[in-house]
């Protein structure tokens, strides 16, 4: 009887859990439609701004602003955008791999590598597998602002700056739809040209003057691109929460199931046993 009893116990347990998971579902399923809004305003922002830099990377200008240089690869950086928090499937684990995967590549040419973290997730990987972290944010919040990122930015633009870095790489997760969450590794630095218009020579007429004005233009580029990665990432989180916590909940309520049947089939045999027993007893009187 204390099995059954226990099997009694594990069902409250299950269903108690069940329970969390399935407000959790919801919780998260309120926070990706505010994500992906927020999300799905800055896009054309930041896809416009790309567009910009890339054209501008096609011209041949008479100045050569430091983020079109391509130097020598001695050293990279990779700014990762991670989560703070867990149960969100496997969201945290494809973008490490896929920047493991890249760090490995550049690791074998014995080149050094430089880190500066999103989210509390990538701050203690990195911290286990010893990277060079050179500056790191946590707790941004469902909606961050652009202030909150600018300090992981500047340290990483100042080291490329300063020709300790010689590419500048973003990885994050995208939101493709509900559904997907798909890594990606955006070079941001040295700014790559578009393919539009390089055959012909050409360029544009700067005021006040080339310097002051694409220092300001390429500096918002990576600003944006680095906070539509944030954005991107927690819209993903939170999509990615609300499918976890709903197989969750339908593993739990399958479980349930499983137990209730098993604890039935006890309580039915004891009880025919107890009643074997009973005619037994009578039998004998």
């Amino acid at each position: 009887m204390s099995f059954v009893q226990e099997i009694r116990s594990k069902i409250h347990s299950i269903k108690s859990t069940q329970k969390i998971t399935r407000a959790m579902e919801m919780v998260a399923a309120s926070k990706m439609r505010k994500a992906q809004e927020r999300m799905n305003l800055s896009r054309p922002y930041a896809h416009r701004i790309q567009e910009v830099v890339t054209h501008i990377a096609c011209s041949h200008s008479e100045y050569k602003h430091p983020y079109l240089c391509v130097r020598p690869i001695t050293r990279v950086g990779f700014i990762v955008v991670t989560t703070d928090r867990g149960l969100c499937g496997s969201l945290n684990s494809n973008l490490l791999k896929t920047v493991l995967a890249t760090m490995k590549d550049y690791a074998r040419q014995s080149i050094a590598i430089d880190l500066s973290l999103l989210g509390r997730r990538g701050e203690a990987f990195f911290k286990r597998l010893g990277g060079h972290v050179v500056a790191h944010a946590e707790h941004l919040g469902d909606a961050p602002k652009l202030n909150d990122v600018l300090g992981v930015v500047t340290s990483m633009l100042e080291l490329y700056r300063q020709k300790q870095l010689d590419r500048l790489f973003l990885a994050h997760n995208q939101c493709v739809n509900t559904m997907l969450q798909q890594p990606i590794l955006l070079q941001l630095l040295p700014i790559l040209p578009s393919t539009y218009s390089k055959k012909y020579y050409w360029d544009y007429l700067y005021e006040p003057d080339a310097k002051s004005l694409l220092e300001l233009v390429f500096n918002r580029y990576i600003e944006a691109s680095v906070y539509q990665g944030v954005l991107e990432n927690i819209a993903c989180e939170q999509a990615s929460r609300m499918i976890a916590m709903k197989n969750a909940t339908e593993n739990a309520g399958a479980l349930i199931s499983e137990l209730q049947l098993t604890y039935n089939k006890l309580r039915q045999a004891a009880i025919t046993k107890e009643l074997a027993e009973i005619v037994a007893g009578s039998d004998a009187l």
